[in-house]
C-alpha cells in the first residue's frame, strides 16, 4: 500500500473546500461478502466503492468510476471519448455495451490521404480531424438501466473532485509535463492542464470547466451533453481547426447493445466483447489455437509456452487486418473465424523447430512502433453481479484538443480506422477495406473487457489498457489462471510478452527472462524490450466466494473496497 498525503486546502470566500489530497494506493485485498473496484486510479476506484456503500450495485460502481477517471485520469479517462462493457448479472443475464465512437457523417474513405496518395497519419492522431463522435456518455446512459441508483448521485463524485480539485501523483505529474508542447499547439485558450512551471507530485488539479459540464449532465441527462451548451461548445472547437463533427452528429450518436461474444476454454465461460472490438474475437482464436499443443504441461513464460502463445496470436492478428471492422458495415465473419475447423487449418503450420514466418498468414508491410494509453475497470459487488468495463481516448490525451469552456480532451479515434487500407495505425495494427473509414462508423478496437464464469457463477473479472497488447495481456491472464494456476497477484504482476504479426517481432517487458529470449532467438524469433505493458486489473472469485482483486502494480491502479 501507498499512501500519498499533501495537507492543503483551498480557501473561496468565506468557505474552505476540501481537496482530495489524502489517499491510499491499494494494490491487492482479499475480501468476502463485499464489493470490489478496481481502476487506474485510487480516487476512482473510491468513487465506484462509494456507490456500494450507499447501496447501488456493480453499475453504478463502474458508471461512477468512470466518470471520475474522466477528472483524475485524463490521459485515457474520459467523458470525450468511447469504450465497451462487459456485464453479467447475478441471474445468470449477460450484455455488452458498445459506446464506440463513430464517424463525423462528413467522413470520408480518403479524408486522410493528400493528392500524391500518401497517408497523412499527424491528421489522423493530432487535432481536430483527428476526433470521433464521443460515445462515452451514451454509454452511461445505456447502463443506467442495469443501476440502482438515479444519475444525479452517481456522477456526485466527479464532480466534487473536479470542482474541489485533487492531489496529482508522480505519474501524473511527469505524463502532463511530457505533453506540455502539445497541449500548446493544439489549444488555442488556457487549459486546466498547462501552468507556468512543471507539475510535481501533490500540486492540486482543479478544472472548474469540467465540473461545470458535468453538472449540465446532472441536470439535463445524455441532452447536457449532445445537445445543448456543451454541444455547441464542441462544434466551436472544431470550428477552430479543420473539425467536421457537427451538431446532428451529437445529437444523433447511440450506444448499441450487442450480443456477448461466449465460448468455453477448459471449464469456463468466457463472455467477452464482440466486433467492432477485435478483442474477443482475437481471444477466442488465440485461446483456441494454443489449446492445441496442451499449455497447462508447461510454465509461464517458458520457451515453449511463449511461442505457442506467440504463434496464436500472429495468426489471429493477420485474421484481425484482413476481416474485422464494424459489424453494421461489414460481414461478420466471427463464427467462421472462431471455428474450429478454420482454427485447426489455421494451426498446420504451426512448429516448435522454428518462428512461423508472418508471409506466411498474411502480406508484410512496414510498421511503425509507437505508444498507447486506455483504462480498464474491473467490478464485482456483494452479491455477484460483476462489470469489466475499457475505455479510451485512444493516443495519450486523445487528439490533445481540449474543449474550450467544457474542459474536457476529445478523442483521436478516427486513427483506428485503416485511413488508407495496408497503413498501419498509432499502435502499428495494419487495417484493410473491413475498417476503412464510412460516415457514422465504428472504427475497430482492441479493447478486451472479460468475464469468466465457472458453473455459471463469476469467476474471473478482466481487463487492460494498452491498444493492440490488450487482447494479448487479457489472453495471458487468463492462462496464467486456468491454465499455469497461478494466483492473482503473480498473474497480474509477472512479465508479460506481445506480438501482433506485423512488425514481426516479439515484445518483452525488460524482467522478461534471458532465458526463455535466448532460447527464442535460436528459432528465428526478433525480440524488443520495453518497460512494460499494460495496466491489468483482475478480480478472482472462488468457490467459497472469496475474492481476490489485484491492481496492475505498473501505475497508480488501485483497488478499493465496499
Amino acid at each position: 500500500m501507498k499512501k500519498l498525503f499533501i495537507a492543503a486546502v483551498l480557501f473561496a470566500g468565506n468557505a474552505y473546500w476540501a481537496q482530495f489530497t489524502d489517499f491510499n494506493i491499494v494494490k491487492e485485498v482479499k475480501i468476502k461478502n463485499k464489493g470490489a473496484v478496481v481502476s487506474a486510479h485510487p480516487l476512482a476506484s473510491e468513487a465506484g466503492a462509494k456507490m456500494m456503500k450507499m447501496g447501488g450495485n456493480a453499475y453504478d460502481a463502474v458508471v461512477a468510476t468512470q466518470y471520475a477517471l474522466a477528472v483524475v485520469y485524463p490521459q485515457a479517462g474520459n467523458i470525450g471519448g468511447g469504450g465497451f462493457l462487459v456485464g453479467v448479472k447475478n441471474n445468470g443475464e449477460k450484455f455488452t455495451l458498445d459506446y464506440r465512437e463513430t464517424a463525423p457523417r462528413k467522413a470520408s474513405r480518403d479524408m486522410y490521404v493528400d493528392k500524391n496518395g500518401k497517408a497523412n497519419t499527424d491528421l489522423s492522431q493530432y487535432g481536430r480531424l483527428a476526433v470521433g463522435i464521443p460515445g462515452s456518455i451514451a454509454g452511461f446512459y445505456a447502463t443506467l438501466k442495469y443501476c440502482k441508483l438515479p444519475m444525479d448521485k452517481i456522477i456526485q463524485p466527479a464532480i466534487d473532485l473536479a470542482e474541489k480539485g485533487f492531489a496529482i501523483t508522480e505519474m501524473e505529474a511527469e505524463m502532463l509535463n511530457t505533453h506540455r508542447e502539445k497541449f500548446l499547439k493544439h489549444n488555442t485558450s488556457a487549459i486546466a492542464f498547462v501552468k507556468d512551471t512543471p507539475w510535481k507530485a501533490g500540486d492540486i488539479l482543479v478544472q472548474k470547466e469540467l465540473a461545470a459540464t458535468l453538472k449540465l449532465i446532472q441536470k439535463q441527462g445524455a441532452k447536457g451533453f449532445y445537445e445543448g451548451k456543451t454541444a455547441e461548445l464542441m462544434v466551436s472547437e472544431m470550428k477552430k481547426g479543420n473539425g467536421i463533427m457537427t451538431l446532428e452528429d451529437l445529437k444523433n450518436y447511440k450506444a448499441a447493445e450487442r450480443k456477448p461474444l461466449e465460448f468455453d476454454y477448459k471449464g469456463s465461460r468466457v463472455v467477452t466483447m464482440p466486433l467492432p472490438s477485435s478483442g474477443g474475437v482475437l481471444l477466442a482464436q488465440m485461446l483456441t489455437m494454443a489449446g492445441y499443443e496442451n499449455l497447462e504441461k508447461y510454465q509461464q513464460n517458458s520457451t515453449e509456452a511463449v511461442q505457442i502463445m506467440t504463434e496464436a496470436e500472429r495468426r489471429a492478428f493477420a485474421d484481425r487486418a484482413e476481416y474485422m471492422g464494424d459489424p453494421d458495415f461489414i460481414e461478420d465473419k466471427t463464427t467462421y473465424l472462431t471455428s474450429d475447423a478454420y482454427l485447426k487449418s489455421r494451426w498446420k503450420s504451426f512448429s516448435f523447430n522454428k518462428a512461423t514466418p508472418s508471409a506466411e498468414v498474411g502480406k508484410i508491410i512496414s510498421q511503425p512502433n509507437e505508444s498507447t494509453q486506455t483504462t480498464h475497470i474491473s467490478v464485482i459487488d456483494k452479491d455477484g453481479n460483476t462489470a469489466s468495463v475499457t475505455t479510451t481516448l485512444n493516443g495519450y490525451y486523445g487528439s490533445k484538443v481540449v474543449v474550450s469552456g467544457a474542459g474536457f480532451f476529445l478523442n483521436n479515434e478516427m486513427d483506428d480506422f485503416s485511413i488508407k487500407p495496408g497503413v498501419p495505425n498509432m499502435f502499428g495494427a495494419v487495417g484493410g477495406e473491413a475498417n476503412s473509414i464510412q460516415p457514422n462508423k465504428r472504427m475497430l478496437s482492441s479493447m478486451t473487457p472479460t468475464i469468466l464464469l465457472k458453473n455459471g457463477k463469476p469467476y474471473m473479472v478482466v481487463g487492460t489498457p494498452g491498444g493492440t497488447t490488450i487482447p494479448t495481456s487479457v489472453y495471458q491472464s487468463i492462462v496464467n489462471v486456468v491454465d499455469f494456476k497461478l494466483n492473482a497477484n503473480i498473474s497480474v504482476n509477472a512479465p508479460k510478452f506481445h506480438h501482433q504479426w506485423l512488425p514481426e517481432k516479439i515484445t518483452v517487458e525488460n524482467n522478461f527472462p534471458e532465458s526463455t529470449i535466448s532460447a527464442l532467438k535460436s528459432k528465428n524469433y526478433v525480440i524488443e524490450k520495453i518497460k512494460y505493458i499494460g495496466k491489468t486489473e483482475l478480480i478472482l472469485m472462488d468457490d467459497n466466494g472469496n475474492i481476490h482483486a489485484v491492481a496492475d502494480g505498473r501505475g497508480d491502479d488501485s483497488v478499493a473496497v465496499e
